[in-house]
């Protein structure tokens, strides 16, 4: 598509440049945490920076259930980690969530520029690039960053050159090599290292697979904090 420029960026640290679209990748875990949040019938996710206000958000709204990790690592007195093995066991129907996470979150607050915003794991990655291409047919030319936020680290590069090869046409990418990728990645060794027992081994399970869905993740930024939120797609 000569109208379609895509670029891959990669790190959650930085100022991202004007785009009409950019896509957000956290595949390990917290983007593949968000989708299987909305699979299990979540509200919204709001997205904070920092642990500070997760618990101001959560003080003005008890209801609420924060979620995240620091370092990898679940934060005291959150009411859940950043686990998707975990979230598939947990009842969260109707829930508002509020996500910190050190790669993920921070990179797609980083990334407000955009007239849309999208997050994604490998879980929701075709989905994604399907309704970012759909979206790159209303105008021209039409600019896509695709930011891997996991910086030098080939599992969120992997997820970023699939959806480039879906939205270009390319056909040059198949979802296996992807899963290899993504798992043989430095980030996932982690949890296959019986000795760190904070990993969870099951975790990479659903990072490494591609789950039918009829949504994309949308960050919607008409409210005071923005908020990841569920878009039917038909």
């Amino acid at each position: 598509m000569s109208n379609l420029n895509v670029t891959i960026i990669q790190g959650a640290d930085q100022d991202y440049p004007k785009a009409d679209v950019n896509i957000v990748i956290d595949v390990i875990r917290a983007f593949t945490v968000s989708h299987i949040a909305f699979l299990k019938e979540v509200r919204e996710i709001f997205l904070v920076n920092t642990v500070e206000e997760a618990f101001l958000l959560k003080r003005k709204n008890p209801a609420y259930l924060l979620a995240g990790e620091v370092g990898g690592l679940p934060i005291e007195n959150f009411d859940l980690d950043n686990s998707p093995h975990t979230f598939i066991n947990t009842t969260i129907t109707n829930k508002t969530l509020v996500q910190k996470t050190s790669n993920g979150v921070k990179a797609t607050l980083r990334a407000l520029n955009a007239q849309t915003i999208l997050v994604t794991g490998l879980s929701n990655a075709r989905k994604t690039a399907l309704y970012a291409k759909q979206l790159s047919a209303t105008k021209e030319p039409f600019a896509i960053n695709i930011i891997a936020s996991h910086a030098g680290d080939d599992d969120d590069l992997a997820c970023a050159e699939y959806i480039r090869d879906i939205l270009l046409g390319l056909n040059q990418l198949n979802v296996d090599s992807i899963k290899t990728r993504i798992r043989d990645s430095r980030p996932a060794q982690k949890f296959f290292d019986t000795a760190k027992i904070d990993f969870n081994p099951k975790d990479m399970d659903y990072c490494m697979q591609e789950i039918e869905c009829n949504f994309v993740m949308v960050v919607d930024k008409s409210l005071e904090l923005p908020r990841i939120v569920k878009q039917v797609i038909v």
